[in-house]
């Protein structure tokens, strides 16, 4: 087999590219008892996309041709065995590998620390450790070295993207054709195809309206790590692809890059709206955050910015970037609410916080509900003896969907308590009522708190007078939500030493009701260095002759610091969500799948005419070399 260390390398050799596949994808398998007529339908919504392509006015049928490097996902600290997936997933995973029955095997993950994609899944070395344990009857503990990290965790993103986005004669958007060439690596992981096509394909239709959309994936093995999810897993791709596409296609058309975005993104009244890639929008004001995103960004004011830049040697551009995700993932979670006995209740969750502040969250929320003190409220996580299910922590999915699980699971404690209440004060159920973390009958002053409705339900099952304690467990299913946003860049750059520092930075982002801003604000910041550390200074390079991984420390592999983050202008514009009854949407990923496309479109605005299109990360020699006309 060919070495292929990268898919701009596979690409290149290729003739045209990206070759044509079967415009089908997963969802579109044919049905053995009806062949025929799904192959026809199928190609005749690849006949009708291909047709509003070929109907653009005046040619506006802007082609883009670019590369979402290759990254490699590495941790500030040494690697142990640790999952972000909760650890009874984990627990299932190994306990699979050899052939054990899941309950004969008890995983503790506990604190996790950053993951962000990389910890989703078991790594070899997991089953290793069992083994060795097992061989020399004892406990076996390992590290991973920051070097063999390098050499073998997941690496992601590496795509080379083309697309053709066609217009009409007032600048609305016909047609969109995508073809993708993504990197698996030299094995396949268990998230790596879904990244590359369901997860990106998902995104395509963004905040506009876009009446048709064909989207051909091809995923191939090259000799690289294998590649897996990275904070956005798809999303940053898709809007990377999309927002720059709109940008190329606005100078062609000669509209006003802000122009064109308004006169195409879906407005309020059209939802729900069913995208023709087949997900629904529930809710959404997209003119709104775009109109609030610029002002928050004092667009107007930009030309005057520039101004002084260009006084001072330097080459100011401002760069848009509206997007929109899907967020779920498994579409169902659990979550367990036990009382220990006294004023004391346990929330027991499936997923596993790396960082996110599960702990503050999910107390607040359950207190909430149940009417008492935070400080009453204790969360248990990262063990599998919990038996909580879970689809782990992945897909901006946790507050959504264990949100809702204990939100469900606490209407159920509520309908369980107010059964054992009414008996208490010999009154009907009806006549019972709950608030404020007390049972009362109504127009009375009878009252019992929550936890001694609960210590007297454990008393009666151990007598044997009720069936069920007060301890309960909800499994809910959600369909996906749909976080989105607009962010704005400002950078300059250096024409004499092709330096490039984002000077300003707008985020305005719909997550659905906030149930808490600091955390909240802290996942845009948090996913905004990522984003910047991609496109100005990750790259991971292998070396084409002998397939050696030549950046394998951070002295050649570029990582953020501080003074590389803007300072940061946020806002949030909720819009609950109406699919789940918390209105949360999420916000884990916003930060990264905004910020490429914001950078590398403030980026392109502020290069020479001439220069083009640059591909990430935008190194200080490719600036250097635009500017002088020779990139």
């Amino acid at each position: 087999m060919p070495k292929s260390t990268s898919v701009s390398e596979a690409s290149a050799s290729t003739p045209g590219n990206i070759p044509k596949a079967s415009p089908r994808s997963d969802s579109d398998v044919p049905n053995p008892e009806n062949l025929l007529q799904e192959y026809t339908e199928l190609r005749e919504r690849y006949t009708r996309t291909t047709n509003a392509l070929a109907s653009a006015a005046h040619d506006l049928k802007t082609p883009l041709s670019i590369l979402n490097g290759y990254v490699e996902l590495l941790q500030s600290e040494k690697l142990g065995p640790v999952s972000e997936r909760q650890s009874e997933v984990l627990r299932d995973m190994l306990a699979a590998a050899f052939e054990l029955q899941p309950q004969k095997l008890r995983v503790i993950t506990e604190d996790v620390g950053g993951a962000f994609g990389m910890k989703s899944g078991a790594y070899p070395e997991y089953a290793a450790l069992m083994l060795a344990a097992r061989k020399v009857g004892r406990p076996v503990h390992w590290m991973s070295s920051r070097s063999e990290a390098f050499m073998s965790d997941n690496g992601a993103r590496d795509m080379f993207l083309e697309g053709e986005l066609a217009l009409g004669r007032d600048g609305e958007f016909l047609a969109l054709r995508v073809q993708v060439l993504a990197n698996l690596g030299a094995f396949i992981t268990g998230a790596g195809i879904i990244t590359q096509t369901q997860n990106f394909g998902r995104c395509l239709s963004s905040v506009y309206r876009i009446p048709r959309i064909q989207c051909d994936v091809r995923s191939i093995y090259t000799h690289t790590v294998q590649t897996g999810p990275y904070r956005g897993a798809g999303r940053p791709e898709a809007n990377y692809l999309i927002e720059r596409l709109v940008d190329a296609a606005a100078r062609s058309a000669g509209i006003d890059r802000v122009e064109v975005r308004r006169r195409n993104l879906l407005a309020p009244q059209a939802m729900p709206y069913k995208t023709p890639v087949a997900v629904t929008y529930d809710s959404g004001e997209f003119p709104a955050i775009f109109e609030k995103a610029l002002a928050l960004a004092d667009y107007e004011g930009f030309p005057a910015r520039r101004d002084r830049a260009a006084a001072a040697g330097l080459r100011r551009g401002i760069g848009i970037s509206c997007f929109l995700e899907h967020a779920g993932g498994v579409p169902t979670e659990s979550a367990a609410v036990r009382f220990p006995g006294g004023d004391k209740a346990l929330v027991a969750l499936g997923v596993q916080g790396t960082g996110q502040g599960h702990g503050t969250v999910f107390a607040r929320l359950a207190a909430k509900h149940l009417g008492v003190a935070p400080d009453l409220i204790e969360v248990q996580q990262g063990d599998s003896r919990l038996e909580v299910a879970s689809g782990g922590t992945v897909a901006s999915r946790s507050t959504m969907l264990a949100g809702t699980a204990v939100f469900r699971t606490i209407e159920l404690i509520v309908a369980k308590g107010r059964k054992i209440a009414a008996r208490m004060f010999e009154a009907t159920e009806a006549d019972v009522e709950y608030r404020d973390g007390f049972f009362e009958v109504m127009g009375t002053d009878r009252r019992l708190s929550l936890f001694a409705i609960a210590d007297k339900a454990t008393e009666w099952k151990r007598s044997g007078e009720i069936e069920e304690t007060l301890d309960s467990a909800m499994k809910v299913e959600l369909p996906p939500t749909f976080p989105n946003g607009c962010h704005v860049a400002e950078v300059e750059l250096d024409p004499e030493t092709g330096v490039v520092a984002v000077v300003a930075y707008a985020a305005v982002d719909d997550c659905g009701v906030v149930l808490d801003a600091t955390l909240t604000e802290g996942q845009v910041c948090g996913g905004l260095a990522q984003g910047l550390g991609q496109a100005l200074l990750e790259h991971g390079v292998y070396d084409r002759a002998s397939g050696q991984l030549l950046t394998g420390s951070f002295t050649d592999y570029a990582m953020p610091r501080a003074d590389h983050m803007p300072p940061t202008a946020d806002a949030f514009h909720p819009v609950p969500c109406t699919t789940n009854p918390i209105g949360v949407k999420g916000v884990g990923e916003a930060g990264t799948t905004g910020a490429l496309a914001a950078i590398m479109n403030a980026i392109t605005d502020a290069l020479p005419a001439e220069a083009g299109l640059l591909d990430m990360p935008a190194t200080p020699e490719k600036i250097w070399r635009a500017c002088r006309g020779s990139g």
